[in-house]
């Protein structure tokens, strides 16, 4: 496979959006132990898919995924820069909640499929032949930013997000497995992160760990997204104003002062989606729920995560305007969102 090639496919990646793109090998993962001491620790909290048996075997060994797989063509896409949206406090709009940056506009997992299937095919004319693949982005039993650090993408941070030297680390990866030989990039080895701590000192819960690991239990993300279950009473205090995601280890990164200020269109802003306002997403019914979060990372959340978020968020915004809105939630379908509705009025209430 001549570098010509290789470059060919790079700048059509480009062109669909991705602004690094890199090729590394099936080899099996050089830190996977450091991924199975991590859930033999339990750091993955409920996220059980992470360690069940096939997931385990299949990033152990890359071909299981793609037997004939002979190079992965690893990608990123930007985001806006989150610092595009000040702290809503700034403007004294004590009712408005946070979202985190990769959220604001449509879903990169309805997107990005399309950009990698046009790819695919792209390769396929390039090359003259039908070439087995199978791509992933955030949706398959792969460590993605290992890989992409191994294609040359960057390095992974302290606060475990990838970071580039020359765009810092707003971006969302995928990876292409294909039955190709590419000119693998040579991995980016050097650590940049130096002696500075500024997302693990930044962090509100403390969820950075020293082995570059996420104590994912203490993560506002993994809080405000993944948790299915009520958040816990001790935490909610520290979640803040977040209702979906969290940016702020990401913020504090120095290295993202080489970020553009804003990402791929497709997840631009739109609406409030950055700071929504509590109090009217407290009232929202499943199906108005169902309509404004339409092809939207939040989605992921459900109705009853997303307004459970809320209801922490307006009790830690401390205001006593808010009780009547959280009055109301009491009367809610959903047990979680009564039960977080009952506490953020307490703690308005003891708070004063």
């Amino acid at each position: 496979m001549s570098p010509t090639l290789k470059k060919i496919i790079q700048n059509e990646a480009r062109r669909l959006g991705f602004t690094l793109a890199g090729v590394t090998t099936p080899d099996p993962p050089p830190h996977l132990q450091v991924f199975e001491d991590w859930l033999t620790q339990g750091r993955n909290a409920s996220m059980g898919y992470l360690s069940d048996d096939r997931s385990r075997a299949r990033r152990a060994d890359l071909r299981l995924i793609l037997p004939e797989c002979k190079s992965i063509l690893v990608l990123a896409v930007p985001y806006s820069d989150p610092s595009l949206q000040p702290d809503t406090s700034s403007e004294g709009d004590e009712a408005r909640g946070r979202v985190a940056a990769y959220a604001w506009g449509a879903d990169y997992h309805r997107v990005l499929p399309e950009r990698l299937q046009a790819l695919v095919k792209f390769i396929e004319e390039q090359v003259g032949r039908t070439v087995a693949n199978r791509w992933y982005t955030d949706t398959g039993p792969v460590l993605e930013r290992e890989l992409a650090q191994r294609a040359g993408l960057g390095w992974i941070g302290k606060n475990t997000c990838l970071i580039s030297p020359k765009h810092g680390s707003y971006f969302l990866l995928a990876e292409i497995f294909l039955d190709l030989e590419i000119e693998p990039d040579s991995p980016f080895d050097t650590d940049q992160c130096g002696t500075c701590t500024r997302c693990i000192e930044a962090c509100p819960i403390g969820c950075i760990l020293p082995d570059r690991t996420i104590d994912a239990g203490r993560c506002i993300s993994y809080l405000t997204i993944e948790l299915k279950d009520d958040i816990s009473p001790a935490l909610r205090p520290l979640v803040g104003s977040w209702v979906f995601g969290c940016d702020v280890c990401q913020m504090v990164c120095p290295w993202n002062r080489f970020a553009a200020p804003e990402g791929d269109p497709a997840f631009a802003l739109r609406g409030d989606g950055s700071r929504p306002d509590l109090t009217r997403e407290l009232e929202l019914s499943p199906k108005d729920f169902n309509h404004k979060f339409k092809n939207s990372p939040i989605q992921r959340a459900k109705r009853r995560g997303y307004l459970r978020n809320v209801a922490v968020a307006l009790g830690n915004k401390g205001q006593p305007e808010f009780i009547p809105v959280l009055e109301v939630a009491l009367k809610d379908s959903e047990p979680m969102v009564r039960s977080h509705a009952a506490w953020a009025i307490e703690r308005i209430r003891y708070s004063k």
